[in-house]
């Protein structure tokens, strides 16, 4: 038997990591900024992280949720003051798509509705209702197809308004910041128009922030630019540095049922016990701040790079959208240059380090891209 064959490979196999950098079974040095799908947020094998896990591991690893686990209690705690929800509730589940169909199902549930507004270009998830809220087609099956998710364009508040007054929708949901769409900004006033029209027209407003979240814009989640409070929140990618967890933040207006949520393996002693590790850092060592500065730092330093059409995103969440098709130069900077990169589209670079990146990594990023970018004009 061989592995499913889901994605094109790069011929290159990570075997071991240090903060920012990589290295590959033959001992060759790269640098990350892509976070493996910004997932990894306090760097690779951090030592607090790998302690963590490690003394969790020597005690209990797995138990089901039909028992007491306090390290979920200490979890939610944790993650409320970090966030400034502290009033919201946690369900913790495996993935961000788990996350999402476990949001969407809460709001119907809560609603009686079935119709959720979603927007183009998003992504959601690969699994069924997660899927369906997903703007690509390649990836939606005939069973996943449904009548119940309507999309509108991102930032067009008329055409929500039209969608949501008809009173058929259980949620809106919407990414922080859309990755996979080509890092594409709701706008401010955009997203507090929509928290506004979903009170009015009695649908449930989730945020999407698995991507976006955890510190990657530079504030705990990136809705909170916006100043508003969504109903549910999603998260998963960097909330456990690489370890499999995901969250649903609720709020106080939902009742809890038993039966309406569950899981097997969601809140796992070993998963709560990486997901306290990554709050732990991120508080000692200030990662919110570490983000503001090196975004703005990285981000200027990219305007001065010849062939970026445009920028666009928040703290450590920028996608550079190139004059032209941007995989050549994706393929001289992992190859020649030794850094990994993520992409988003023909002609857009996604930029998602881990959020411990520095001066130094910029500066050697930078560079490499202007080395790669003359190259090819040769």
């Amino acid at each position: 038997m061989l592995p499913f064959d889901v994605y094109p490979l790069w011929d290159i196999e990570p075997v071991r990591g240090e903060g920012c950098y990589l290295y590959d079974k033959n001992g060759v040095r790269y640098l990350d900024f892509y976070g493996g799908h910004a997932v990894i947020s306090v760097g690779h094998t951090h030592p607090r992280y790998v302690q963590r896990i490690t003394e969790q591991l020597g005690r209990l690893a797995f138990y089901s949720n039909a028992v007491q686990n306090s390290l979920q209690r200490r979890l939610a705690e944790r993650l409320g003051e970090a966030s400034g929800y502290p009033h919201f509730a946690l369900f913790l589940c495996n993935s961000g798509a788990e996350a999402n169909e476990n949001a969407i199902k809460l709001a119907s549930f809560d609603t009686g509705k079935k119709k959720v507004l979603a927007f183009a270009k998003a992504f959601h998830g690969r699994t069924s209702g997660a899927v369906a809220a997903t703007d690509n087609p390649k990836i939606v099956a005939p069973f996943n197809a449904t009548p119940n998710v309507e999309f509108a364009p991102l930032n067009d508040i008329e055409a929500v308004e039209k969608m949501l007054k008809t009173g058929e929708f259980c949620a809106a949901i919407i990414e922080g910041i859309q990755g996979v769409g080509g890092i594409l900004m709701p706008n401010d006033d955009f997203l507090q128009q929509l928290r506004a029209r979903c009170s009015e027209h009695g649908a449930r407003l989730i945020l999407d922030e698995i991507q976006s979240g955890y510190g990657r814009s530079g504030k705990f989640f990136a809705h909170q630019w916006a100043g508003i409070e969504p109903d549910i929140i999603t998260t998963a990618k960097g909330m456990a540095n690489g370890f499999p967890i995901g969250g649903v933040l609720i709020s106080p207006k939902f009742k809890a049922v038993h039966g309406m949520l569950g899981t097997t393996f969601g809140g796992n002693h070993l998963a709560c016990a990486a997901a306290l590790a990554v709050l732990e850092v991120f508080e000692e060592e200030r990662i919110l701040g570490n983000v503001e500065a090196t975004g703005a730092l990285l981000m200027n330093a990219l305007r001065t790079v010849a062939g970026v059409r445009e920028l666009r995103g928040r703290g450590l969440m920028i996608g550079m959208e190139m004059e032209k098709p941007a995989g050549e130069l994706r393929r001289k900077l992992l190859f020649e240059h030794k850094i990994f990169t993520g992409a988003a589209g023909t002609h857009v670079i996604r930029l998602l380090p881990p959020l411990c990146v520095g001066r130094q990594q910029v500066d050697e990023l930078v560079a490499a891209l202007q080395k790669a970018i003359e190259s090819e004009k040769q």
